[in-house]
């Protein structure tokens, strides 16, 4: 075999082998189904259809603890992000916005994924900062809301009915339209 032949021989191979990569990239991404996925439910679905969100514990730029459960009661907005992550960036001057209009009656938890390497507590609170942002940053710094969510990309925004049920969640960044629209729908669903 000449080393031309060897060659042609090599790159068929190795295009073969990222076809196959996408291939079961593509499919095992479809059919990933975390815990707690999020999906562009209906309104109109009863709460007993719904599912009840996890509870989990997170920190405040003190230190302190807090938990889901502690706005029982409330329609929560939970938003997962970091700093370095674009898309993220792109969606928080929209809920800047719509937490100063909403913030007396949606509770917003902005859960800063900091896993102490790439995202720390440090970097979120200088990007807020940086920005001017007023929302309240709470840093998942033990990833629990993460993993108790199946938090497989960010930003991924859930909708939380004051009965503690996900009424709707969005993976990627999404708009101030669409921050509203899931906010009018746990008010609806109290």
């Amino acid at each position: 075999m000449t080393k031309q032949i060897k060659t042609i021989l090599a790159i068929v191979v190795f295009v073969a082998f990222l076809a196959i990569i996408y291939w079961g990239y593509s499919t095992l991404s479809q059919s990933f189904n975390p815990q707690a996925p999020a999906t562009n439910s209906s309104d109109s679905a009863s709460t007993e259809e719904l599912q009840t969100a996890p509870d989990f514990t997170v920190f405040d730029q003190d230190g302190k603890p807090v938990k889901l459960s502690d706005f029982a009661g409330k329609p929560v907005v939970l938003n997962f992000w970091a700093s370095w992550c674009p898309p993220c960036k792109s969606e928080m001057p929209h809920f800047n916005t719509v937490y100063q209009d909403q913030k007396d009656e949606i509770v917003f938890l902005m859960i800063d994924q900091t896993d102490g390497q790439r995202e720390t507590q440090a970097k979120g609170l200088q990007y807020v900062a940086d920005q001017g942002f007023d929302f309240p940053v709470y840093f998942d710094t033990e990833l629990e809301a993460s993993t108790a969510y199946g938090i497989s990309s960010i930003p991924t925004t859930l909708f939380i009915n004051p009965a503690g049920k996900i009424v709707n969640g969005y993976r990627g960044a999404i708009d101030e339209a669409t921050l509203r629209s899931g906010i009018e729908a746990i008010k609806k669903n109290d």
